[in-house]
């Protein structure tokens, strides 16, 4: 006897890709992850290829790991797969202090966060409403 299968917690359309520990806040991270929200998943490897901030890189490393998962575990087609969603979450904050005049010390936080970037198959019949309208 086994434990039962635990559901999945996603739809059977959808793959994901969570990166857990990123070091940066997950303010500076949500301004990335809002670049690609509900967008072709090949516009926005495009946009993050191009994009100048730092942490571009790891969202689209991400982001391609998404997409493979969806190819390969999942059977999904490429080339209608859409970023559904781009979830940013707090994670640990390390504190560290910064040496201030007459024996002081002031606090330095930093940041860390988690990421999580859900790509879904769109129907044939929602591609033909996007493209008429």
């Amino acid at each position: 006897m086994s434990k039962p299968k635990t559901p999945r917690s996603i739809a059977e359309n959808e793959a994901q890709a969570i990166v857990s520990n990123l070091r940066v806040s997950p303010r500076k991270l949500n301004l990335v992850a809002q670049l690609i929200r509900n967008r072709k998943a090949s516009d926005a490897v495009a946009t993050l290829t191009f994009s100048k901030r730092r942490i571009a890189q790891a969202v689209k490393k991400a982001l391609e790991s998404a997409i493979a998962n969806a190819e390969n575990n999942h059977q999904l087609d490429v080339d209608r797969l859409v970023v559904s969603r781009a979830e940013v979450g707090r994670s640990i904050v390390m504190r560290r202090f910064h040496a201030r005049g007459r024996g002081r010390a002031a606090r330095v936080e930093k940041w860390f966060s988690h990421l999580k970037i859900v790509v879904a198959e769109r129907s044939q019949e929602t591609e033909t409403k996007a493209e008429a309208a």
